[in-house]
């Protein structure tokens, strides 16, 4: 006997799953740009930037096609309008089973020696750069963008900068405004040099490659900033130097100009609400268990940025689950 059923609606999950392995691809080709262009793409585009035959560049734009990420276009293909959303989608698996793989295929060896597997057992850092650039594209980089905006600052400084996205925008916007990017890879550095030369901003930004904790012995890098910036680089200090993380945050609203701001976006552990709970979940286990860094409460921030020498400090939910943006004025 066969019996048949009739489904309606969207399996989100087969969905996401499918949409995300795609769009991996065009990432380790090196095409997501191409296929993101304004004005569309032909085959021999995508071709040639990732440096495969036409015959290949058509199988993958026939499985693009079929699963409606990019769309015919006149004698070529355009991305689909949602695609945007859809790369954000997919962030979250990308993140969760991809850039924490070695995690999740070692957790014996964690659970037995967490000490000792952390040594030798580490994840592929431009996976984990990418995904997390596609979740913050709506869940966390929005609002601390608008933050940053609404002061109509003069001197911007993001501490963990990467590329300098965040920077490049507010030098966008703001023609008469300066900026400094604090980050310790050499790579994200001269890509940030890159990226704002490119944007007709690099002479407004200045770069120094070293470590956040540099500023708790030298706050020359934020000195006279209207606002200071930070996302998700405070916990890899958590917990052996919660000092350090300490001497950072007074340093940071001594040099800051009066009145002017700390943006912090950090994750906190276990949030409990529908929401939250299950992603807040891993993002807490993975800190915890297998990169061993203490994530703070929201309590437990408000008290830090308070006892630093900040006041009127807020807190706001990232769209980004467990993700929370603080904001603290000198």
């Amino acid at each position: 006997m066969t019996t048949t059923q009739t489904h309606t609606g969207r399996e989100t999950a087969a969905d996401m799953a499918a949409v995300a392995s795609l769009l991996e691809m065009a990432d380790r080709l090196g095409v997501l740009h191409v296929i993101r262009r304004s004005g569309g793409f032909r085959t021999a585009d995508l071709a040639h930037e990732a440096d495969i035959p036409e015959a290949g560049a058509v199988a993958y734009l026939e499985a693009m096609t079929h699963a409606a990420l990019v769309l015919p276009d006149g004698d070529g293909f355009r991305a689909c309008d949602d695609i945007a959303e859809r790369i954000y989608e997919s962030g979250y698996l990308s993140w969760t089973l991809n850039a924490n793989r070695p995690f999740i295929e070692n957790v014996t060896e964690f659970l037995r020696d967490p000490m000792t597997a952390r040594q030798h057992i580490h994840r592929e850092g431009r996976q984990v750069a990418v995904s997390s650039e596609w979740m913050g594209s709506f869940a966390f980089y929005p609002i601390a963008l608008e933050t940053i905006r609404e002061t109509k600052p003069s001197r911007v400084v993001d501490l963990g900068a990467g590329t300098a996205r965040l920077l490049i925008d507010i030098l966008g916007d703001f023609p008469e405004a300066t900026a400094v990017a604090l980050d310790l890879d050499g790579g994200a550095c001269a890509e940030a040099r890159r990226a704002a030369d490119k944007a007709g901003v690099g002479s407004r930004l200045t770069i120094y490659e070293r470590p956040i904790q540099s500023v708790a012995t030298d706050s020359t890098p934020v000195e006279g900033a209207d606002v200071v910036h930070a996302g998700f680089v405070f916990h890899d200090m958590m917990p052996e130097e919660e000092h350090i993380a300490d001497g950072v945050l007074r340093n940071c609203h001594d040099a800051l100009k009066p009145g002017g701001i700390m943006a912090i976006t950090e994750a906190v552990p276990y949030v409990q609400n529908e929401r939250e709970r299950r992603f807040s979940t891993m993002v807490t286990y993975y800190h915890r268990q297998f990169m061993g860094r203490k994530l703070l409460t929201e309590e437990e921030w408000l008290a830090k940025l308070s006892g630093a020498g900040f006041r009127d400090v807020t807190c706001t939910p990232h769209r980004f689950p467990t993700g929370r943006l603080f904001v603290a004025t000198k």
